[in-house]
């Protein structure tokens, strides 16, 4: 039973109520500033009854959390979303959105508002239904902390969970997800979210009323049948069209989240994310087959890394957002629960691991506690969503929000034969303006989840350590590229600007040509903040860092959908897009810049544009 254990100042209490009114209220940025509540630097007024704050006890800030005891439960392994049949959907799924209204709320049945682009040549044959509810979940031991009234996606069969239940789909199988909107009212969100919502498939190759952009968003009463083509990127140009696109970019590790203008922060990390993963006929998920990688679901296993802030009064995940520099917590959580363990077997494993947010980066180690000097190496086989023309072996990795490595860990050749090691983030992070790029000696970082080690087990999968050649990257040739783009990213009156503007739904700053290629230039001009740069539709290629040219065998070469834009960084890539037509956005995916008007959109054409700082 969670007990109160602290007492605030009377004035930090007030203040404290006031600005959670506030939050429960749903405002935007641009309504907290029309109201006063924000001064022009993009602070929080100093209002009395609004702006009074203590540090610790009370109020949602690091070091404030009450106290969890780790490697007591379980690491949870989400369920698999459930396939329903077709005739299970009412209404029945169609090409146009249902734009009858619903008299229960006044509104359109279905929250799109376009039609499924190829829906005629892609027909889905596999259907999935889920829902976003409220749900009382727990994220420690039993009596810690209590249950947390969480945002889920549900199971037709499990119920719901955070993250939400894994999607698993196949290339020449094409899906269609219905996901209805059951969210509480705002008034009864609990202090942070708004029950307003679009699911973005990170880095999909999607159409635009699929893709789950942040100006898609669909309401409370209200369903939303995303259509996805499972075809590879190309499936419409001259070269792929009789292939339906190019085998090299197949992909392998997504995820899904919310992503609602303003307010794709909060509902995040109150739990609207979850994992999904495509095979196809190389990376199959049996080892026995195709590329031998380790067996889903057994020894394929997805890690959600994300931290949190408990709030010392009621015990429970809070979310302050008047912070606009980004949020680091001080409770690590993997699959959703803080510091758990997982037993495992002597033989290799596949892990997708994944920075869920919504600021923090990783520097992610293997350690031995009894050996904290003994290096731990481990493969790297993807970056983002695609799998390496070969793995690469590695002590650490880097991984900015949003980011994804799937690495494989041979825990029969661990040095020293432990029967414990855990996964450790050494980078040190104070605050949202990014990591400070401080390297904490072993065992004085986070550790975030408790490997335990037992008896062999038998392992048909490769040896990546034989350098098994997975996809060639279909490099983009530079002298294709249309035009240069510049894109500058900066801090401005307290928020972000890409290019000295904000973000708005209304505004298209350019347009690419379909089936053509640019090159873009990002660069830091924000001081010592960091951005992950993400780009919706299509994967990038890395041709510079700091003017430093990116070379075949590096980690950085490949096909990417974010890019660390760290302090005082610039990067050059080359970017196509092909097949489909329509707007998608590109924005910082620590979300809480994102929310901050770090967001521009741009559209894919027949014509494309010539602005070379849109």
């Amino acid at each position: 039973m969670w007990i109160l254990k602290y007492r605030e100042p009377k004035l930090v209490q007030i203040a404290r109520r006031n600005r959670q009114e506030i939050v429960r209220a749903g405002l935007t940025r641009r309504e907290l500033f029309r109201l006063g509540l924000l001064t022009s630097a993009g602070l929080l007024a100093p209002i009395r009854g609004l702006s009074a704050r203590a540090s610790c006890p009370g109020d949602c800030e690091p070091g404030c959390s009450p106290p969890t005891t780790p490697f007591v439960e379980p690491l949870p392994i989400m369920p698999i979303l459930t396939e329903v049949p077709e005739s299970s959907l009412v209404p029945a799924p169609t090409t146009n959105p249902n734009t009858a209204i619903n008299p229960n709320t006044g509104l359109p049945f279905e929250g799109r508002v376009e039609p499924h682009q190829f829906r005629d040549r892609f027909p889905p044959v596999k259907f999935f239904e889920t829902r976003m509810v409220r749900a009382n979940l727990r994220i420690a031991r039993d009596g810690e902390l209590p249950l947390q009234p969480l945002w889920a996606f549900t199971d037709p069969v499990a119920g719901p969970s955070v993250p939400g239940p894994t999607i698993v789909s196949r290339y020449g199988q094409p899906i269609l997800v219905r996901r209805h909107n059951e969210l509480p009212p705002q008034s009864e969100n609990g202090g942070f979210g708004k029950p307003s919502v679009s699911t973005h498939l990170h880095n999909f190759h999607s159409a635009p009323e699929s893709d789950g952009g942040p100006c898609r968003f669909f309401e409370r009463g209200q369903y939303f049948d995303y259509h996805y083509t499972m075809a590879n990127a190309g499936f419409n140009t001259p070269q792929f069209s009789a292939t339906d696109g190019d085998i090299r970019e197949s992909l392998s590790t997504l995820w899904y989240h919310d992503h609602r203008i303003d307010f794709t922060a909060p509902n995040v990390y109150k739990g609207l994310a979850g994992f999904h993963l495509v095979f196809n006929e190389f990376d199959t998920g049996d080892e026995n087959t195709g590329f031998r990688l380790p067996s889903f679901p057994e020894f394929d296993i997805p890690l959600f890394l994300a931290d949190k802030l408990i709030d010392p009064q009621t015990g429970l995940i809070c979310f302050d957002l008047f912070n606009f520099d980004g949020l680091v917590g001080d409770k690590f959580t993997v699959n959703g629960m803080i510091q758990p363990f997982l037993e495992v077997r002597k033989r290799r494993y596949r892990f997708r691991i994944l920075a869920g947010g919504p600021s923090r980066f990783f520097q992610l180690f293997l350690t031995d506690l009894d050996h904290p000097n003994q290096p731990i190496p481990f493969w790297i086989i993807s970056n983002d969503g695609n799998l390496l023309p070969k793995p690469i072996q590695a002590t650490s990795v880097r991984i900015g929000v949003a980011e994804r490595y799937d690495i494989i860990v041979d825990f029969s050749q661990i040095p020293n034969n432990p029967s414990r090691i855990y996964l450790e983030n050494r980078l040190r992070q104070d605050d949202g303006r990014g990591p400070s790029n401080e390297i904490l000696p072993a065992g004085q970082g986070n550790l975030l989840l408790e490997f335990r080690i037992g008896e062999p087990a038998p392992d048909n999968s490769v040896d990546p350590a034989t350098l098994p050649t997975f996809y060639e990257v279909p490099v983009i040739n530079p002298a294709d590229a249309r035009i240069t783009r510049t894109f500058e990213f900066e801090r401005k009156n307290g928020q972000w600007a890409i290019n000295d503007k904000f973000a708005t739904c209304e505004d298209i700053r350019f347009r690419f040509q379909r089936n053509s290629a640019e090159r873009w230039i990002l660069r830091n001009s924000s001081g010592g903040w960091a951005h992950p740069i993400h780009i919706h539709l299509e994967e990038f290629q890395l041709q510079r860092i700091n003017r430093v040219a990116v070379r075949p065998g590096q980690l950085e070469f490949a096909r990417k959908d974010v890019v660390r834009l760290e302090a005082n960084t610039e990067v050059e890539l080359l970017i196509q897009f092909r097949d489909f037509l329509g707007d998608y956005p590109m924005h910082c995916h620590n979300t809480i810049h994102e929310d901050h008007a770090m967001l521009l959109l741009f559209a894919v054409d027949e014509v494309g544009d010539n602005k070379t700082k849109p």
